[in-house]
């Protein structure tokens, strides 16, 4: 090496550099990216109803047992009182709205604290108290066949049993309630109830009523009972009947999600080489769109699935972790479950529970994927099913279609400048900033035909 070339070590350059032939070649691109997209499966299950008059009106037959709902409360300081209104989801008060008899009845409320292990409530004791539920995890408990211990059932926050102390004759406990994690209930004694039906005509009167009502002979269904004779011999008399309908079923209004969408006519013009400006911010608004739209459909106050889920349908978790009991349990809650949606998250927890136990979950291949699968039933990841601060979910199973009674997604087909079915890009003009405006909307909802096509596995852990 000469001493030239070390006092000079760069050396002449020979060719056109590539940083200056870039400014000469055209580049090769991609059509813009977007992190939101999701595999939006919930979107791709359903199958869609068409609906012409922008509301489904899903009929079914008269049912005299409403659905038992779950009551809400305050909590100030250590301190928790029912919220007078919520217990109108009581059984005997449902429909009930003397506003001054609620609150005076939730006042006499106790507020009881239990310890995991400890009975509220025994098996053969008089039932002379309502409980409500208002924090913590109880098990049902019933003796077996052969004598042992078997769990029934679990109450969370906002369940309530005992409603039979509102009875005439309340009669006695048929299953033993003892506390699995620490508890906070409040229970009204039986006495305390008929001192403020005595104060309330209203109330009175309600409740003889509700009193007649449960006479009437039902299914175990709730479902008004359609009388048949069968294994008779000879000419007895048949019985009569008919089908009694509600007289005021559920209807489904679409629901509407919208934008507008602006862009320059200059961008328009002058940069639409080697892909259309225009074309690339509708489809991106487009995925956009249908994002929302299954967010809508998962958690939707008035429609969603898991506001909708009835609730003899929502089940807790045993032991807070989703397991394959768990799974058992909802997917037995219903005849021909098609799909389960869980969060990822839910899915790994699922994991590890199976992976713990030594069993191994099914791998189902559905429409070109591989997913996992629990007794031959897809488990499709949804991440619009939330997760809480406290690190819990929910699961949710359910079976599809009208021709069996199950979960059916609501949409319009043939909208005015349809971009795809049931969703639209109309032009709005030009404003005097030479802005074009396009309005992009999609209409849809989501319907549940019978209560128990759609169930939710509640208090799922995912982090443990």
């Amino acid at each position: 090496m000469t001493e030239s070339s070390v006092e000079n070590p760069q050396s002449e350059q020979l060719s056109l550099g590539t940083a200056a032939a870039r400014n000469l070649a055209t580049t090769t691109k991609t059509p813009p990216q977007m992190q939101g997209i999701t595999s939006r499966w919930l979107l791709r299950v359903l199958p869609w109803v068409q609906v012409d008059g922008g509301t489904y009106r899903v009929n079914r037959r008269l049912t005299y047992t409403v659905g038992d709902g779950r009551v809400s409360f305050i909590t100030t300081g250590s301190d928790v009182r029912v919220v007078p209104p919520e217990l109108a989801e009581l059984p005997a008060l449902r429909g009930f709205a003397d506003e001054a008899a609620l609150a005076a009845l939730a006042e006499r409320f106790e507020q009881r604290e239990h310890g995991p292990g400890d009975v509220i409530a025994a098996a053969g004791a008089p039932v002379d108290h309502v409980y409500l539920m208002a924090h913590g995890k109880a098990g049902v408990h019933r003796a077996g066949e052969y004598g042992d211990d078997t769990v029934v059932g679990l109450l969370v926050d906002g369940d309530h049993f005992g409603d039979s102390a509102m009875d005439a004759d309340p009669g006695t406990w048929e299953d033993t309630v003892k506390a699995r994690t620490a508890c906070t209930v409040l229970a009204l004694p039986r006495s305390a109830f008929q001192q403020a039906a005595d104060a309330s005509p209203a109330l009175r009167a309600h409740l003889e009523g509700a009193r007649a009502r449960s006479e009437y002979p039902v299914n175990r269904y709730g479902e008004a009972d359609i009388a048949v004779a069968s294994g008779h011999a000879g000419e007895p008399d048949l019985p009569g009947t008919f089908v009694d309908y509600e007289l005021s079923p559920r209807e489904y209004e679409l629901s509407v999600a919208q934008t507008v969408l602006r862009v320059h006519t200059r961008v328009a013009d002058l940069y639409n080489q080697p892909m259309s400006q225009l074309e690339e911010q509708v489809r991106l608004t487009v995925e956009a769109l249908r994002e929302r739209q299954e967010h809508e459909l998962v958690n939707n106050s008035d429609f969603g699935l898991l506001h909708n889920a009835d609730l003899k349908q929502r089940i807790p978790t045993r032991t807070g972790p989703p397991t394959p009991d768990d799974l058992d349990e909802l997917v037995s809650r219903r005849r021909r479950t098609r799909f389960i949606l869980a969060h990822p998250r839910a899915i790994a927890a699922f994991g590890r529970e199976c992976s713990r136990r030594g069993v191994y979950p099914d791998s189902l291949a559905h429409e070109g994927h591989s997913v996992t699968g629990w007794r031959g039933i897809p488990m499709l990841p949804c991440d619009k099913i939330p997760v809480t601060a406290r690190g819990t979910s929910s699961i949710i199973a359910m079976r599809t279609g009208e021709d069996d009674q199950g979960v059916v997604g609501l949409h319009h087909i043939g909208l005015p400048d349809e971009y795809q079915p049931g969703l639209s890009v109309r032009f709005m003009g030009i404003d005097d900033k030479a802005i074009m405006s396009y309005l992009v909307s999609t209409y849809y909802s989501a319907a549940v035909l019978v209560p128990d096509a759609l169930g939710v596995l509640e208090n799922v852990e995912i982090g443990r």
